[in-house]
């Protein structure tokens, strides 16, 4: 017969959160975004690695391809990335084929970002696949999206 400390190991993890006292955190919108990252991100990196993408790559793919010509400097920011960072990220995307920095045409002292062929369609099924991880459970389609407008009050006037 097992013993009680294998049985309570067990025990699925909200279990044990349910006997703890958590209002004081729950109160936090800072340990609320973390608790909610800590589920969902996991999936969605599980699901790009079978692209071979991470989540910044992917970001990348999505804001250049809706974004044409979208210069370096206006991507880093949009995604809250530093410029040293994100030349990295490049560099990396560039040489897997994904995307190319081209001389901007109206202004030759700068250069624009266009994905190639490969990048497009790797952005394609990766966005096809995303789509199916936003939908939450126990979250109507109205609950869903007034989600989306109150986490975006918290994080676009700070990139502003």
């Amino acid at each position: 017969m097992p013993s009680a400390r294998i049985k309570r190991q067990n025990k699925a993890p909200q279990d044990d959160a349910k006997a703890i006292d958590q209002s004081v955190l729950l109160r936090m919108l800072g340990y609320n975004c973390l608790q909610a990252y800590l589920v969902l991100v996991p999936s969605i990196k599980k699901l790009l690695a079978k692209y071979s993408l991470k989540p910044a790559e992917f970001s990348v793919l999505a804001l250049v391809k809706s974004n044409p010509d979208v210069n370096q400097k206006r991507l880093g920011q949009a995604i809250n990335i530093s410029p040293p960072n994100l030349a990295t990220l490049l560099d990396r995307m560039e040489s897997n084929g994904l995307l190319t920095r081209q001389r901007n045409p109206s202004d030759k002292r700068s250069q624009v970002l266009v994905l190639t062929p490969k990048g497009s369609n790797l952005c394609d099924k990766a966005q096809a696949a995303t789509a199916k991880l936003d939908s939450v459970p126990g979250l109507s389609d109205a609950e869903h999206a007034t989600l989306m407008l109150l986490l975006q009050k918290v994080f676009l006037p700070l990139r502003r």
